[in-house]
């Protein structure tokens, strides 16, 4: 099992996305914390770490937290938006500290949609410098996504974009938009329909098949996902009896939450869908997204099921 451990380093920014899920709050850990839940991982024999945040890179503890997270024997991702390591040299520090691979956040190759969701002029320019400086220290990138009404047409030409520009990308993350935080709650019109990046996402899941490429799509119910069902995260994590655990730096019940069921919403239709015992369900249903949208389907479950088993 591929259990992954999520630790947000701080909760402070250098851009505003319009629909972040985890905005700015001020709050910071310390390396006394970080170690503390970096060995609970390793005591638990999780395969990695993925330090996130806010703005992973913005907390001076990072290189720290990477290199004892590595001396544990745990894999150190990180999440970030691009911007400082668009500087090379901070890149090629976390490298060297023990970095093994970069997520990084972009949500569209067209300078003005991405500037503007980010609420950062320059946000794309620095995307590519921090691609470019990967490249050349052999360092593997993953590119997270979140679907929004401002993407959610384009999916497909946001896949070719970084396919032609960066051949050696190899994993590309779909979230679907989190609409359950404050910074949504004050942006409701970024929220998609599902229907908007139907085919779009269909289109960019076929162009990375051809392309030899992998891929997760995460709060998309497999009613979305078309032929590429085995490729949902929810799905995966439901057939192979996985977990992951997270760290929250904000005031919720449970900041350090264990999450086992990956279970969301099922609507009424669902009890006729031969899908539904493997599909996670409709995340936020019927509060931002319209469970009139989710269409049963009659696709055999266990094709879906002996692809994530069988490799």
């Amino acid at each position: 099992m591929a259990n992954l451990g999520y630790i947000q380093l701080n909760r402070t920014c250098n851009q505003k996305c319009l629909f972040c899920s985890n905005p700015d709050n001020g709050s910071i850990l310390d390396y006394k914390q970080a170690k503390f839940y970096l060995d609970d991982f390793a005591n638990k024999d999780y395969q990695g770490v993925i330090f996130t945040g806010g703005e992973p890179t913005l907390n001076p503890i990072l290189n720290q937290v990477i290199k004892y997270a590595k001396q544990k024997g745990l894999e150190v991702r990180i999440i970030t938006n691009g911007q400082r390591t668009a500087d090379s040299q901070v890149l090629n520090d976390l490298k060297n500290v023990g970095l093994d691979l970069i997520h990084v956040s972009v949500q569209s190759f067209d300078p003005k949609i991405q500037d503007y969701l980010s609420q950062n002029p320059g946000s794309l320019k620095n995307i590519l410098k921090t691609l470019v400086n990967a490249r050349r220290l052999n360092l593997p990138v993953n590119i997270n996504m979140v679907i929004n009404s401002f993407n959610a047409k384009s999916l497909d030409k946001n896949i070719q974009f970084f396919l032609v520009k960066f051949p050696e990308i190899n994993h590309f993350v779909f979230n679907n938009l989190d609409p359950e935080m404050n910074r949504v709650e004050q942006n409701k019109f970024v929220v998609p329909k599902l229907t908007d990046f139907k085919n779009s996402l269909q289109k960019a899941l076929e162009t990375l098949v051809k392309f030899g490429k992998t891929f997760r799509a995460e709060r998309v119910p497999l009613c979305y996902m078309a032929d590429f069902g085995e490729f949902s995260t929810e799905t995966r994590k439901i057939l192979k009896n996985e977990e992951r655990s997270i760290l929250f730096l904000d005031n919720r019940e449970d900041p350090y939450r264990v999450q086992k069921n990956f279970y969301y919403k099922k609507a009424a239709q669902c009890v006729d869908c031969s899908l539904k015992d493997i599909c996670a369900g409709l995340y936020a249903m019927d509060t931002y997204y319209d469970s009139q949208e989710l269409i049963p389907q009659k696709i055999d479950k266990q094709i879906i099921i002996n692809k994530i088993l069988n490799g």
